[in-house]
Formats: structure tokens, sequence, C-alpha cells
């Protein structure tokens, strides 16, 4: 149960000390040495973008100035790699999660990946395979969905697979194959106008 005396009280960024974690050798209040232990802690759980870290960095007191410093140098040693930190999400989201390019941009957009970096990373997903994705998401639900009527049964794979982040005309194009390879016939009203 919360304190109510704490109530409306709005949480400050806690003062940067160096006995917060830092090097016994480090002068006390040193922001970049406290800027560098969060960063490291940060990602030894995972890969962080920079943007990650200067929101976290930021929300613990620490200057903007000493922020840059312990950021620019992180990125020199690879530390930190937006680049190939967007290279891996596309991968490993596209294959585990089955998500379509507008989902990964999203995703990656969420976690501030710049967006030229994250256009990049999208790009090598040939559309063949994106279409192969989407297909095995349909093939997987349709059993699922064999009782329901055709035109909702429809609406809830273009659901699931616009959710997913791919786009409408690849949606419809997919569940229409799909059906007819199981010889399930797509609703007589399936389109663009049969969505919600």
């Amino acid at each position: 149960m919360r304190d109510p005396s704490r109530r409306g009280s709005a949480r400050r960024p806690a003062p940067v000390d160096a006995q917060d974690g830092g090097h016994p050798e480090d002068p006390p209040g040193d922001p970049q040495a406290a800027a560098r232990i969060i960063c490291l802690r940060l990602l030894d759980s995972r890969a962080r973008s920079r943007t990650e870290l200067e929101t976290a960095l930021r929300a613990k007191g620490i200057p903007d100035d000493d922020a840059r410093v312990v950021l620019d140098r992180y990125r020199e040693v690879g530390l930190i790699d937006d680049q190939e930190l967007a290279r891996a999400m596309v991968a490993d989201r596209h294959r585990e999660r089955g998500l379509g390019r507008r989902a990964l941009l999203r995703e990656l957009d969420r976690r501030g990946i710049d967006p030229v970096l994250a256009d990049s990373a999208v790009s090598v997903i040939d559309r063949d395979v994106e279409r192969q994705r989407a297909s095995e998401l349909v093939r997987k639900r349709l059993p699922r969905l064999a009782g329901v009527e055709p035109l909702v049964r429809d609406r809830r794979l273009v659901g699931l697979l616009l959710r997913k982040g791919y786009e409408p005309g690849l949606a419809y194009d997919v569940i229409r194959a799909e059906c007819a390879a199981v010889s399930v016939d797509p609703s007589d009203r399936f389109g663009p106008e049969s969505l919600p």
C-alpha cells in the first residue's frame, strides 16, 4: 500500500554521488564516474541504444555534458552501437515474433534508434521472406478459426497481421492465398472495406 503522506510528490533525480557504486579513487560527486557505473549496469542486462542511456542518465541527475563525454567514449570502444542493436533487434523480432516492417520501425523508434539506422536495418528484410512469415502466422491461426463466420475470421486474420506490422495489401493477399490453400473461401466482402 502506498504511503499517503507521499501523495502528489514528484520523483526527483537522485543526486550524483561517487559513493553510489563509483570507484574509491574517483573524487566524490564525480558525475562522469557515476555515469560510467550507471551505463555499465544497464548494459550488463541487455544492449541499449544511446538514447535509452541518455534518458537513464538524465533521470539519475547526470549533467548532459558529462553524459555526452561518457556516451561518446562508450561508442568509440563499441559498448554502444545503435546500428548493430537495430540489426539484431530486426533479425530477432522478425524471426521470433513474426513482426513486419512497420512494427519493427515502431519498436526501433521506441528504443530511440535514429530513423536512418532503423530504415537501413529493416531494409534487409526481403519482401518474399516477409510474405512467407505472414503466411506462417495465418496458417498457424487458421485452425483456431475453423468454426468462425468467414467475414469475422478474415477480419481477425487481417487484424493479426496489421498488429504485427504487415502492410494491408500484403495481409489481404496472404489471407486469400492461405484460405485457398486449405480450401476455405475468404468471405465475399473480404478486402480493405471489410476493416472495422
